[in-house]
């Protein structure tokens, strides 16, 4: 059989930095890189479903913010790097016989320069992009759910760091989840200094609280979620309004459901509760009935996105 008759059954992992596409183990930035040296840079993760890009204009608004946020302009424009993702994409899927759909996460640094906190005015901002499988998750983990902890590491405050900036600098969350570790979880719940709950480690969290399905507020520090917003859309038109507010481990106590949501886990139950102090709380193994409720009406909002953005198909 020739080389070029063979076909490929998985998607190769592939980086773009700068234009410069590699696989993903070659890839390559510069050691003065602000990004690498101080965390000084924003990000973005979507995936796509049937080849589109779920919510990626909410994605980028939330890039952009960021970048507002830490006051870092942006060289490239919304429409380069959608151009760059799209060779990226290309790049990855190259050689299969059947496209499938990918995991996409791009970084925005603000760039290369002197060894100094004081960012230079006249950088031009870095990207890169990443292209691999979607992840696969622990079946058992939709199937039965996360084992989540309340952890001793608290949350940023809103007054040190803005938790709307999605930053390369993930030392805070990347304690809390180390610390729920040595605590037999598998994620954790962070508290702020206040002690209200703000977000699991790199997703939004959803309790059901007297049949009513709540979240933390912006007041309480967690970022606003992409998948979270999308269920607080559509979600009081399918008769389960979610409301925002503070909420206490006192709180916990009396949790009869509850779930996390992120742009790759999508809606996945939590199957128990640990409070910083005292035992497990398990919950409905699976979810109970408002959380599968609300993950398949997750999954129908999904493919109505998908069959109404067919022009944004990255393949």
């Amino acid at each position: 059989m020739s080389t070029a008759s063979l076909t490929l059954s998985a998607v190769t992992p592939t980086a773009n930095v700068d234009g410069v596409l590699s696989s993903l183990a070659e890839a390559r930035i510069p050691v003065l890189d602000r990004g690498f040296l101080y965390g000084d840079s924003v990000y973005e993760v979507f995936r796509t479903y049937d080849g589109v890009p779920l919510f990626w204009r909410e994605h980028f608004d939330r890039l952009e913010n960021s970048a507002r946020l830490i006051h870092m302009p942006l060289s490239q424009s919304r429409d380069e790097l959608m151009g760059e993702i799209r060779r990226t994409v290309a790049a990855a899927l190259e050689g299969l016989d059947k496209p499938t759909d990918v995991y996409v996460r791009w970084h925005v640094s603000r760039g290369v320069g002197p060894v100094d906190l004081f960012p230079d005015p006249q950088l031009r901002t870095s990207y890169m992009i990443m292209v691999k499988a979607v992840p696969t998750w622990n079946p058992l983990h939709y199937t039965t759910g996360l084992r989540v902890a309340v952890t001793g590491v608290r949350r940023n405050s809103v007054e040190s760091l803005s938790p709307n900036i999605k930053s390369g600098n993930y030392l805070n969350n990347i304690l809390a989840v180390a610390d729920a570790s040595k605590r037999e979880a598998d994620d954790c719940l962070m508290l702020n200094a206040a002690g209200h709950v703000t977000e699991a480690s790199n997703s939004n969290v959803f309790f059901v609280l007297d049949g009513q399905v709540v979240t933390p507020d912006d007041e309480s520090g967690n970022l606003r979620g992409i998948t979270g917003a999308a269920l607080r859309q559509f979600g009081q038109q399918q008769g389960w309004p979610i409301t925002e507010r503070k909420i206490t481990q006192e709180d916990l106590l009396r949790v009869t459901e509850a779930f996390v949501t992120s742009a790759t886990r999508e809606v996945m139950p939590l199957a128990a509760l640990r409070l910083e102090v005292g035992a497990w709380r398990d919950l409905p193994a699976g979810g109970g009935e408002l959380t599968r409720k609300i993950a398949a009406a997750y999954k129908d909002h999904v493919a109505q996105y998908v069959a109404e953005n067919q022009d944004a198909r990255l393949w």
